[in-house]
């Protein structure tokens, strides 16, 4: 069914509010983020600020997020019909626009979200002593998230600059539909002729090869953290976790492969266009409320051990807040008794557990 002009205003209004929700959510966890860095410093709770290691790493997730999120509003149909804000542009600017948004947001901002995420999972893993904990790490991770995410960069601006070559224009390699690397679809909407962006199928199947490597990456990782877990309720946030990525990750793939299968001036494009971003923002809460929000929320509830310079008190406090003192797997190693005894040994290092940070009362 072709467009009306509700449809489409219907569900840009919708993307738009969302959108901003998203902002807000992560405007707010940037703030708390930066108080509790500050709280930390400042009244020297020095067994809290061991939590606080990834926090740069947290909030450049929360920029990632909002990068995207921005990206999908450019590409709404709202802003090409009747005569608004991106229909006054010229039809080779508004191709460009879409062109952007395929190399930005699939071949950019989503690829470093996802890698983002891993890397904040991988953390816990850190076995060295401060590894996860020093603006070294943070600084590390920073260049290998930039630098893992080149690769993909750099396969979806192939696609879109060899669109002609890959469809059997001039000096074509190969002669592929053109659904496979079309980034915009043109259409005439009251009389005149714009550019509605849609999601070139080759790009979304490396998106989507990409998010299957992280996936199986995560569900070692998951694995690997709940053998560290020993609260009921951080095991819940491991497997909300896992649930919500093995979910959201292959919706938004299998979505967005499904939209070339209908034009982009059909509300059923619209609908599937609408329920991928739906997907990848559902993720994108989850992972900021489980990786950001809880992690800063229950350090703050134990801002009151002030005393966190003697052995007992740490000990308590770790205990506490989910970070684990591995030792030798016996039955005592268990107990918080067992870890006691054997804390003078050479072998025990601390695994900072903090993304799943929770504080009993």
């Amino acid at each position: 069914m072709p467009l009306t002009k509700l449809v489409p205003d219907a569900f840009g209004v919708l993307t738009i509010s969302l959108v901003l929700l998203l902002i807000l959510l992560g405007l707010l966890c940037i703030a708390y983020s930066f108080y509790f860095q500050s709280h930390v410093r400042k009244h020297g709770f020095l067994q809290l600020g061991y939590f606080s290691g990834p926090w740069i790493i947290r909030i450049a997730f929360i920029l990632f997020a909002i990068c995207w999120a921005v990206g999908e509003i450019l590409r709404l149909s709202l802003f090409r019909y009747h005569r608004r804000i991106l229909s006054g542009l010229d039809l080779r600017w508004q191709e460009n626009v879409c062109k952007w948004y395929t190399v930005s947001n699939l071949g950019f901002a989503e690829p470093c979200l996802f890698l983002t995420l891993m890397f904040l999972l991988r953390a816990p893993l850190k076995m060295e002593s401060g590894g996860a904990l020093s603006g070294k790490w943070n600084r590390n991770t920073a260049c290998y998230i930039l630098l893992y995410c080149l690769p993909m960069l750099a396969l979806q601006l192939a696609v879109v600059l060899s669109e002609s070559r890959l469809n059997g224009g001039s000096g074509s390699y190969v002669n592929l539909p053109p659904s496979f690397t079309r980034t915009y679809s043109q259409v005439i909407i009251d009389g005149e002729e714009v550019a509605l962006c849609v999601y070139p199928l080759l790009s979304t199947v490396i998106l989507g090869v990409f998010a299957a490597v992280l996936t199986a990456y995560l569900f070692w990782l998951g694995r690997q953290i709940l053998k560290l877990v020993i609260n009921k309720r951080l095991q819940k946030r491991v497997y909300a976790l896992i649930f919500s990525v093995s979910c959201f990750l292959p919706l938004r793939i299998i979505t967005l492969c499904l939209s070339v299968l209908t034009k982009a001036d059909k509300i059923g494009f619209e609908a599937l266009s609408f329920l991928a971003f739906l997907s990848l923002l559902c993720l994108s809460v989850v992972s900021i409320c489980l990786l950001v929000y809880f992690p800063v929320s229950d350090s703050m509830a134990l801002r009151g051990l002030r005393d966190v310079e003697e052995e007992d008190d740490r000990t308590v406090t770790e205990e506490r807040s989910g970070a684990l003192l591995l030792g030798p797997q016996t039955d005592d190693s268990l107990s918080l008794r067992g870890r006691r005894d054997s804390r003078s040994s050479s072998q025990e290092r601390y695994v900072e557990l903090s993304l799943f940070l929770e504080a009993e009362n």
